[in-house]
């Protein structure tokens, strides 16, 4: 089957969350004021429920008063993600879980299908190293698997990719010259994403179905779910909701075969000792993190190693975040600043110089806060500073796409601010904790090579474990 790098434009509920960027289990998923709503009927297939997310749902089912596990949930997309069910599934997993210790973001971006999400990626999802990722995006269906891949190639984390939920009344055998935009629906969510889950190994919410059954048993249209012609109305909100959060369930009947190894915990004393002062493992991965033990409060720190040199020492180890908003405020201005030099731990500043109103013509100054002035570029040209330290290709600038949404004129001076930050400690000092029941972790490196390693730890401190994780994608 032929298919088009292209695909944004071929799906107008793709072009309309552009124009928004203006703009269960039985106990309590619903709000007070949503019980209205008529719920969902019964899943048609419960033995696909949880499978491929289990790593997740058994961290949280197990959390005790205790012992609380520490979760790490991220949301991501566009619009649609965006929107108020996101926060609907995270309030019932508080509710159902109240001994877990949640972690969970939204970093979702309106407008921003998968072509060019999968350049916000590298500052927004594959740093933050979740332990699970609930994913919905359109777009085109190589950039979407791009993302998946990096994801499982870099992190540990588990997803759960979302079908689209239903806008119109799909015919039974959508005709590609006569309904590009249907045509490429019925085939992103039933060839494509199906594909892409298996190939991964990654959960897939069948969100279609059950919305095509939910609109046939109450009698209603699709747009009676809908504010827009895509976006979700409160109704459809509960829905999304509903739909989500039934997949979030523990199955401890299944097996454990494909997580057990991808997070490994080593007990000091019974997995690794201490020497003469020195800790030494061998592992396989790219994060490893420490847990201090209860009565580390006020030790002293130890000196951190990897291969032999400190974890400063490795380029990999640094990551720059998101670029700062456009001159409307929203979206990032820059989608992707890269570097092809080791970098510091620094602030930097893009400023335009002088722009046209529309932003497709204009020339900027870069600078580090340790670096320095750093250059000048234009967007005519990809970006390489003096010190190699910031690399911004033409193709991310934002700021004309923003003008032709807002007619908003690029303002003499404007700046756009971004982080290089680290990724590890070159020296562990176990951090205070008011409760023991908290796990206290300190990440010593994250983004190394995924292969084998040797950590040592210089000097005794009060430490519990040492946490390994393993990418399942080499």
């Amino acid at each position: 089957m032929e298919t088009t790098a292209n695909a944004f434009l071929l799906v107008p509920s793709a072009f309309l969350c552009v124009l928004c960027a203006l703009c269960v289990e039985k106990s309590g998923l619903v709000a007070e004021e949503q019980k209205s709503f008529p719920p969902p009927g019964p899943p048609q297939d419960e033995a696909t429920l949880g499978v491929g997310i289990q790593r997740t749902m058994t961290l949280l089912a197990t959390s005790t008063p205790q012992q609380r596990h520490a979760v790490r949930i991220l949301f991501y997309g566009q619009s649609i993600t965006e929107q108020e069910w996101w926060k609907q599934v995270s309030d019932g997993l508080r509710r159902r879980f109240p001994n877990a210790d949640l972690q969970i973001e939204n970093r979702a971006i309106g407008g921003h299908s998968s072509q060019i999400l999968c350049r916000t990626a590298e500052h927004d999802l594959y740093p933050f190293y979740p332990d699970l990722l609930i994913f919905h995006v359109y777009g085109g269906n190589k950039e979407y698997e791009q993302i998946i891949a990096n994801t499982r190639r870099r992190t540990t984390a588990e997803i759960l990719m979302q079908k689209d939920h239903v806008t119109r009344w799909p015919p039974e055998q959508p005709d590609r010259e006569k309904d590009k935009g249907m045509w490429w629906d019925a085939l992103m969510n039933n060839q494509f994403l199906p594909e892409i889950a298996k190939k991964y190994g990654c959960a897939l919410a069948d969100i279609r179905t059950p919305w095509l059954a939910y609109l046939k048993t109450n009698n209603l249209e699709p747009k009676a779910l809908l504010r827009d012609g895509v976006h979700l109305n409160d109704q459809g909100n509960f829905l999304l909701a509903a739909l989500v959060q039934r997949q979030l369930v523990h199955r401890p009947e299944l097996p454990s075969d494909s997580w057990r190894g991808l997070v490994r915990t080593y007990e000091i004393g019974k997995d690794v000792q201490w020497q003469d002062g020195s800790l030494a493992l061998e592992f396989d991965g790219n994060r490893v993190d420490a847990i201090a033990a209860n009565e580390a409060t006020g030790a002293a720190a130890a000196r951190v190693l990897l291969d032999g040199k400190k974890p400063a020492e490795f380029p990999e180890l640094y990551a720059l975040t998101r670029p700062s908003a456009t001159q409307a405020g929203f979206w990032p201005a820059i989608l992707q600043v890269s570097a092809q030099k080791p970098l510091l731990l620094e602030d930097w500043t893009a400023r335009i110089t002088e722009s046209n109103d529309e932003g497709t013509q204009f020339k900027f100054d870069v600078s580090g806060s340790q670096t320095g002035p750093d250059g000048s570029g234009s967007s005519a040209e990809n970006f390489v500073s003096n010190s190699g330290r910031t690399v911004i290709e033409k193709s991310d600038w934002r700021l004309n796409a923003v003008y032709q949404l807002t007619k908003k004129k690029v303002p003499a001076g404007f700046q756009i601010k971004w982080k290089a930050v680290p990724l590890f400690v070159d020296e562990y000092q176990p951090p205070k904790s008011d409760d023991p029941a908290r796990e206290s972790v300190t990440t010593l490196a994250q983004g190394l090579s995924n292969g084998k390693h040797r950590l040592e730890l210089a000097g005794a401190v009060p430490i519990r474990a040492i946490r390994v994780y393993t990418p399942p994608v080499r």
